[in-house]
């Protein structure tokens, strides 16, 4: 009677110890908290794991460091074993390293390692993991991040931004400083940016919406695609389409390719510059009257009596020169 009952609801039990298993469980690897003041630097540097950094009204550094397995069977304890976590305060400077006992042997698994990381507003963080995502929240201060295989997320950071991937995207919703960041496959978008832009991907699309500074954007496949620039701008692609708006008068020299798609710059009605476009198996299409030299597929000359150089060149399709 007992065997059969067992059998019976067998299959029932069986699905409910897979689901609830395979949910999840974190299991605390270290946790630890310090009083601070505005001003000091979170640095983290970790042989791996997702890193994810909000911001609260305390004036206290928070550092949890969660080990989770997705699967039927559990936590993964052997990640926990093996992880060596230690903490330190300098000064206002919060310290966390993390190293894996014999890494040689470790192949990762189904194991997730997560830093759950809370900070002051006004606090500036340095972050390094040997793989995983990072993000950072809406954050008053410096922000340094680096991974080697995971995706790169801010929020709204009022200071410089700068970040590396070896292959993830980039997102900045919006910085009040100075953004340099570069990823060895993914895509990068930014928000506005009241500063210099520097980015490169070896792979993937560019995307900004607003820089008060200079752009320098470079990706080896991909669009780039500019809303407004108000200062110099450079930007390259090895494939795929390239569109700027420079919506004021460029102090420097502007430069915009691609080998493979077209080039569009919207220019405001009052800018000047020396325009030198070409188009290698296409034309040069303009909205303003150029004074120089014309051809279907190369313009030289000046717009607006003329101003900082302006270059635009496609190997394949076409370049046009529109009004804002």
């Amino acid at each position: 009677m007992i065997r059969h009952c067992f059998w019976k609801y067998f299959p029932t039990v069986f699905v409910l110890l897979v689901f609830f298993n395979a949910a999840g469980f974190a299991d605390t690897i270290a946790e630890k908290s310090f009083d601070v003041t505005a001003g000091g630097t979170l640095i983290i540097e970790s042989d791996l794991g997702t890193i994810n950094v909000e911001t609260s009204a305390q004036q206290r550094v928070n550092v949890k460091v969660v080990s989770e397995k997705r699967s039927w069977r559990g936590y993964d304890t052997d990640v926990a074993k093996r992880l060596t976590v230690d903490f330190q305060k300098d000064g206002n400077d919060v310290i966390v390293k993390a190293w894996l006992k014999k890494k040689h042997n470790w192949h990762g698994g189904n194991s997730r390692v997560t830093f759950i990381v809370t900070v002051p507003q006004n606090f500036n963080v340095d972050l390094q993991t040997g793989g995983g995502s990072v993000s950072v929240g809406d954050l008053a201060g410096k922000v340094r991040a680096r991974t080697s295989g995971g995706s790169l997320n801010f929020g709204h950071i009022s200071g410089p931004v700068k970040g590396h991937t070896s292959g993830g995207s980039i997102t900045v919703e919006s910085c009040d400083g100075d953004v340099d960041i570069t990823t060895s496959g993914g895509s990068i978008s930014l928000g506005d940016v009241n500063g210099e832009v520097n980015v490169r991907t070896s792979g993937g699309s560019i995307s900004i919406e607003k820089a008060e500074g200079s752009v320098f954007a470079r990706t080896s496949g991909g669009s780039i695609n500019v809303e407004e620039v108000m200062g110099d701008i450079e930007v390259r692609t090895s494939g795929g389409s390239v569109k700027a708006y420079i919506s004021k008068q460029p102090k420097g020299h502007c430069r915009l390719e691609t080998s493979g798609g077209s080039v569009t710059v919207y220019l405001a009605d009052n800018i000047g510059v020396d325009v030198e476009a070409s188009a290698s198996s296409g034309r040069v299409i303009s909205d303003f009257d150029i004074d120089g030299r014309e051809k279907k597929n190369y313009v030289n000359g000046k717009i607006n009596g003329g101003g900082p150089d302006l270059y635009l060149h496609t190997s394949s399709g076409k370049v046009k020169i529109r009004r804002m």
